[in-house]
Formats: structure tokens, sequence, C-alpha cells
């Protein structure tokens, strides 16, 4: 299609595996990779909890917290929107305790009634409550935004920072009536639902139009990233970063995997030195 490819390895996780949709033929990682305009969006590393020693999920909180994570990025799947079933607010509540009142919670929200679990979310400690579009209705549907717009609210009136995901086969026009109501859009570079998943490409032109289009907007990416991969992402103009085995893998020095990632951002997406 005469975009650039831009592939990512996948988050390792316990989550089993499945079929991928919507794969199209790889690229290579040689390819060139789109480069925003430098912005001022503030680098944000948030490791993916579901990568971790989930027998040990507060400890491996407080480690990531200690080695200069600025936030924990936290998967609820509900077994309707995706095939498979994470943790939920009690959960949430529990690690909440355990990490203190200053930790930021992003509630990636994998679930088919997002309205519904919004109060819960919030009373069990989330911060910032991230739904994905796919979740208010077909495609292309005046239900889709009018439900969409009412989910934002929801999430705002409860105190929460908003986000909207987009699933790699959803288009960013999908997101185009929200955007102001929101204070961050997630492309994701996997299939939601899944670990153990292949290369996926063409995510980071998504990246670069936002970025392009909506130069102050906190732009997160989910999916494989990690130190080979994290350069398309930085340059196309992710600021918040989602990594899972890259940060829990058993023996990575932390403090180094989550500097290394900012100071690409940094580089890349900020333009500094």
């Amino acid at each position: 299609d005469g975009q650039a490819q831009v592939i990512f390895i996948s988050k390792a996780s316990t989550i089993s595996r499945g079929p991928i949709p919507h794969l199209r033929s790889l690229g290579a990682m040689t390819e060139e990779m789109p480069q925003c305009k430098h912005h001022g969006c503030l680098c944000k590393i948030g490791p993916s909890m579901l990568a971790s020693d989930l027998a040990d999920l507060g400890n491996e909180a407080k480690a990531v917290l200690a080695a200069g994570a600025d936030y924990l990025h936290l998967d609820v799947m509900d077994g309707h929107f995706v095939p498979n079933i994470s943790w939920g607010p009690p959960v949430i509540e529990s690690l909440r305790k355990s990490v203190g009142p200053d930790a930021f919670f992003d509630c990636h929200m994998m679930v088919s009634e997002p309205l519904k679990w919004v109060l819960p979310i919030k009373e069990s400690g989330g911060s910032q409550y991230t739904f994905h579009i796919e979740a208010c209705g077909a495609e292309e549907s005046s239900e889709r935004e009018s439900k969409a717009i009412e989910v934002a609210k929801a999430i705002s009136d409860a105190g929460m920072k908003v986000g909207v995901a987009i699933k790699p086969g959803t288009p960013i026009s999908a997101i185009s009536a929200l955007v102001s109501l929101v204070n961050m859009v997630l492309v994701m570079t996997v299939e939601p639902g899944f670990g153990g998943q292949s290369f996926m490409p063409n995510m980071m032109p998504k990246v670069l139009e936002l970025r392009t289009r909506y130069p102050l907007l906190d732009i997160e990416v989910d999916g494989g990233l990690g130190p080979s991969t994290i350069e398309h992402a930085a340059k196309a103009g992710a600021n918040m970063i989602v990594a899972g085995s890259s940060v829990f893998k058993r023996g990575e020095d932390k403090l180094a995997i989550i500097g290394g990632l900012r100071r690409m951002v940094e580089v890349h997406g900020n333009g500094k030195a």
C-alpha cells in the first residue's frame, strides 16, 4: 500500500494464544521509519503488569515504580470483548492498597460494556480508564459515536482521565469525534487479548497521523515495545510506552530498560540531544 511498515514483537504473557485477524505481509525491520516533527509531550513509561509475576504482583509493581516507571498499565479482560479473562476491580483495589495512593493506574478496559465498569474501576483505585471504541457499537454507526461520547463523559465525571483505544484493524477516523474529550489515544500494536503474537505491521503511520494532527495529545502504544522496537514508536510520535516482557524478563535491569525506552522517546520524539 506504499506505507512504511513498522514491525513489533508482541509482549509475552501467561494469557493463552489465539488466532490473529487483520495481519498482512510482514515487511522488514530495516524499512524506513516514519518520523514525526518533534513534540513537547512528556515521555511516560508504563510497565504492563500482565507480564509480571502475578503471584507477586504488589512487589513487582513496587519494583518497576522504584526503577522509574511513570505509571502501571493494567489490562482488564472480560472474556467477551476478548476471549480471555484477566482481572477486575478486586485485584486493582488490592494492588492500590499495596502500592499506595500516588501510583498512576492506567486501566486498559478490554470489555464489551465499558460504561458498566466506570464506577467500579474508579472505586477500586483507577486513575485512567481506557476503553475501546470497538466496544461502543458497529463500525460507522451513529450509535458508536454517541455511546463513546457517553462513556468518555462518564469517565471524566467519575474523576478519572479518559483514554480511548483502537485495535489494529480500526482507522483513526473512528475516534475523530472523541479526541477533544479524551486525554489519551491508545494505538494497539497487537490484537488485544492474546499473548505470544507475531509481528504487527503498519501501525506507526496511525501514530504519525495522530501526532501530526494533534501535537499536544498523549499517544500510547501497547504491544511488543522494548529496546529493539522502541525507535519505531518514538520516531512516529508515541510518548506513552507500554512495555511488558522487556521490563519483567527475569534477569533484566529494570532501571536500564525503562531508562533506555525513555531516552529513545526524548531523542526521537522530543528532539533532545
